[in-house]
């Protein structure tokens, strides 16, 4: 078992205050002591000293039932790293008691390319036909069909997907468009975005492109295998891990990702492979918006819409990135940006999280679903960084008939530039 500091040892500073209970989804929807973070330290404990087994219903359910969101950390007065105690207790579990048939099947399916590729290919046929959203609803098959429906296009960019080159700037812009000195970044397409939201993945082309910087492709990715870290599959995810280190971690300044969730991990290369390559990948890793915002951003054209920021876990919590989203965001004109309450709680997907519970998934977001109805004036948009955040939002937001689009940050400064005539 892992009791280094980057483990159990990491629960150290927990004195059992409370202050993380406020901060916890689960425990805010059940009020559960076992569903809160003070109460699965205890139990945390438990199992990596023996007295209680990892086949204890109990302890089994509280644990698995935890979303990993780590909101409970910035609320930790004692700095607990709450994060790699919990991931050292997953590992535990899953050499114990393995996963569910349920999880080894998606994870099965993440490890291989030949798998996943044609069955998010059929997928999108069927976003095609405008099905999942006419039968998006609120039961289980229809969630589903939300949740697909939301990973397409804004409807206001649908006709709008070409390639399209830059427009040199004007002599008072404040940066200029890519050439062959521009800082080169190599784009991290993953498994989901590549598939599901390849849209998001031209967006963040064309604005780093805006910005100065050169975007180049690196054949060999896989999966980054943040599904399988967060499960416990160590085995699973270092593997996906040691061939992504080899595909990008040289010949480029810096490796950009536009999902939260795959650059969490991505980041974190080092500590999961503890390799000198995995390090030095983690460490040019960048969201995004992280890389524009270093630049500026440079200024768009207005946009009036109303706009409501949802900060995804792995992005604010995971790699302590907080202001950059909103600096690309307010660098669209005329766009009213606003964080509403509960903005940095998660939304109930955490990874595979919402197909394997998704009572406890539903609970959690409804939560936000009822903020955002709440809200006055209405959002045209909620925008946030991970697609499954994206996903699960839509779903809801369409389950509940409200009329609220999402999408990610990048999309909307991506239409500001399109509309200032920054490409051909």
């Amino acid at each position: 078992m892992d009791s280094g500091p980057n483990g159990y040892a990491a629960l150290d500073p927990c004195v059992h205050c409370g202050f993380c209970l406020p901060a916890c989804p689960t425990y805010l929807v059940t009020g559960d002591e076992g569903h809160s973070p003070r109460g699965r330290i205890v139990l945390m404990r438990a199992l990596e000293r023996g007295e209680m087994d990892a086949n204890d219903p109990g302890l089994f359910e509280h644990l698995d039932a935890c979303l990993g969101c780590r909101g409970c950390e910035p609320a930790c007065p004692s700095g607990v790293g709450y994060g790699r105690g919990f991931e050292a207790a997953r590992a535990q579990l899953f050499r114990a008691r393995g996963i569910s048939p349920a999880a080894r099947l998606v994870l099965g399916v993440f490890r291989h390319r030949l798998a996943w590729r044609p069955l998010f290919a059929l997928a999108r046929l069927l976003r095609a036909t405008g099905l999942p959203r006419l039968l998006a609803g609120g039961n289980r098959l229809r969630f589903g069909m939300g949740m697909l429906a939301a990973s397409a296009e804004p409807p206001e960019k649908a006709e709008r997907t070409e390639r399209t080159d830059l427009l040199p700037s004007s002599p008072s812009s404040p940066s200029s468009p890519s050439s062959p000195s521009s800082p080169t970044v190599a784009l991290f397409r993953g498994c989901v975005m590549g598939a599901l939201f390849n849209h998001v993945h031209d967006a963040t082309r064309r604005t780093l492109e805006a910005n100065g910087y050169r975007v180049v492709e690196r054949a060999g990715q896989v999966c980054c295998g943040a599904l399988h870290e967060h499960a416990g599959d160590r085995g699973g995810a270092t593997g996906l891990a040691q061939a992504n280190v080899e595909a990008l971690a040289e010949g480029t300044d810096f490796v950009v990702v536009n999902s939260a969730g795959c650059g969490a991990l991505l980041k974190d290369y080092g500590h999961l492979l503890g390799t000198e390559a995995a390090a030095r990948l983690g460490a040019k890793v960048r969201d995004v918006s992280e890389l524009l915002a270093e630049r500026g951003p440079r200024t768009g054209a207005p946009l009036e819409l109303e706009v409501a920021y949802d900060a995804p876990c792995h992005l604010q919590h995971a790699q302590k990135v907080q202001e950059a989203p909103l600096a690309l965001l307010r660098a669209v004109p005329g766009l009213r940006l606003r964080l509403l309450p509960g903005s940095d709680r998660c939304c109930g997907s955490a990874g595979i999280y919402s197909v394997l519970r998704p009572q406890m998934a539903r609970a959690v977001l409804d939560q936000k679903i009822a903020g955002l109805s709440a809200a006055r004036p209405r959002p045209d948009f909620v925008v946030t960084g991970n697609p499954g955040c994206l996903m699960q939002i839509g779903a809801g937001l369409r389950a509940a008939r409200l009329p609220i689009d999402v999408a990610h940050p990048v999309e909307l400064l991506d239409h500001s530039y399109r509309e200032a005539g920054f490409y051909r």
